[in-house]
């Protein structure tokens, strides 16, 4: 079955920066996790959003029980959940970060202000995979819908249980845990965040859609041209 995707306008690669560490004895705010009754934060109040790169972490089960193994591997195929984002800047431009079409960078001028560290297959890499923000070009950036899709397996998102992780560049981290399901739905919106030119801030999503990257942008009105593709 074809998976939708797009390609941005090639950017050059460029090493994602790090953020610096915390100064030492410094204490470390506690995890929020964002849920249906309290399912925003604004990291500007919080003094989170401050220059640096902020990353975004999935992590989830891609053999869950009864999902089959071994040498059955190739007949019970696990959950190879993808880690990506549509994004829109404040010059207008959109595009998609994810492993489809090779998108693994933003397209813009000079070093990529989002881009993702690689596609995990097998779902067995203990840091799962990450996307990378760098608020450190906060003004460049309006919004970006962090999403997960699965690419093969039988959507069962209750037993991938996966779980959305953000780690600001200060503060404590924000957790998104993937707790509701649609066994009919590949696609889940997680997370918006929102930069109104005054605020930074973090929504939590957890919306299930039956279809691919074309059905995410409708139902949010990002408005661009997809095309069929593969990894």
């Amino acid at each position: 079955m074809p998976i939708d995707y797009t390609k941005p306008a090639p950017a050059a690669p460029s090493a994602s920066p790090s953020a610096p560490p915390p100064a030492a004895g410094a204490v470390q705010p506690s995890k929020v996790t964002l849920t249906k009754a309290a399912p925003a934060v604004s990291l500007s109040k919080t003094g989170a959003a401050v220059a640096g790169v902020m990353r975004v972490n999935l992590n989830w089960n891609a053999r869950p029980a009864g999902g089959g193994g071994g040498m059955f591997k190739r007949a019970a195929p696990g959950i190879d959940l993808d880690l990506g984002c549509l994004y829109e800047l404040s010059n207008g431009r959109k595009g998609v970060v994810q492993a489809l079409g090779n998108a693994l960078r933003s397209a813009n001028e000079g070093p990529p202000l989002i881009s993702l560290d690689g596609d995990d297959r097998s779902g067995t890499n203990s840091g799962g995979e990450n996307l990378s923000i760098d608020l450190s070009r906060l003004a460049e950036i309006r919004r970006v819908l962090v999403f997960a899709f699965i690419y093969e397996g039988t959507p069962n998102w209750a037993e991938a249980s996966g779980v959305v992780t953000l780690f600001p560049p200060a503060g404590g981290s924000i957790e998104v845990q993937l707790d509701e399901s649609d066994p009919k739905a590949r696609m889940c919106a997680i997370a918006m965040l929102d930069n109104t030119g005054h605020e930074l801030s973090i929504r939590r999503e957890v919306r299930y859609l039956q279809g691919g990257q074309q059905v995410l942008d409708q139902a949010y009105g990002w408005g661009m041209q997809w095309a069929p593709g593969r990894k």
